[in-house]
Parts: C-alpha cells; structure tokens; sequence
C-alpha cells in the first residue's frame, strides 16, 4: 500500500471519528505535536495544539447535541498531505440548522494528523457558531 493510499485512510478514519463525535479517538487521531489550524478571523480561528484541542473537542459536540455530520465530496492524496473537501450539516443549540462548505489540508507522519488546517465559509461561522459575535477590530 502506498503512503498516499494509508493516508486517504487515515483522512477517511479522521473523519468518521468526527461524525462519531468519539473525542477520545479525536485526541488519539493527533500526533504528539499535531495540530488544528481554523483559518479567517473568526472567534474561533486560530491554531490549537493538541492539548488545546483535547480541552476544547467536548464542546463542539455541546453546541451540537445531535451531532455535525462530515460528507467528504473529494479527496486528493500526495505523499504526507491530503486534500479533502467537505460539508457539514448539524442542527445547533441555538436551533438553527449549521451547513458549511470546507477544504481541509490534512497532513499526516506515521497515519497520525500533524497538521489539520480548515478552509470555510467564516460567515456562517460567526453568525451561527459565534452568535454574530465578531473579533474586535
């Protein structure tokens, strides 16, 4: 099996663990030095560790008592990266229904994410998952 076929598994097992909501095998998806990197200037972007990560991982699935589901559209694998596109649908604490559209680059050292960086749509980000709650300028 070639290093891409492993890591568009690997990619593909990321995500079902997200539509599971198992944080404990989010956590353990990570390598030791991974990390999350939410792009835009979003409450929520930024670039999270992996313990930073393991704080925070229970509250996403708090806001969506039902749980976020992932549909992986594409996937594209080269060497240590994979590019994935995504939607997301859930139904959110505040009863709206979430959807968003993503590009996600996934690198990956030993089938475990060094790196999870998320593309999005940051306008359905702060009005939904921020309330409409903006960065101060």
């Amino acid at each position: 099996m070639s290093i891409e076929q492993r890591n568009r598994q690997a990619a593909q097992a990321f995500f079902d663990i997200l539509n599971r909501g198992d944080v404990p095998a989010l956590i353990q998806a990570y390598a030791d030095d991974g990390r999350c990197v939410t792009m835009g200037n979003t409450l929520i972007s930024g670039t999270y560790s992996r313990d930073q990560i393991a704080a925070a991982a229970g509250g996403i699935y708090q806001v969506f008592p039902q749980g976020i589901r992932f549909t992986i559209k594409a996937m594209t694998a080269e060497g240590e990266r994979v590019a994935v596109e995504a939607e997301s649908e859930g139904a959110h604490v505040s009863g709206q229904t979430y959807t968003n559209q993503y590009h996600f680059l996934m690198r990956f050292r030993d089938g475990k994410v060094v790196e999870f960086k998320e593309y999005m749509d940051t306008e359905r980000v702060t009005d939904i998952l921020c309330g409409g709650q903006k960065r101060p300028a």
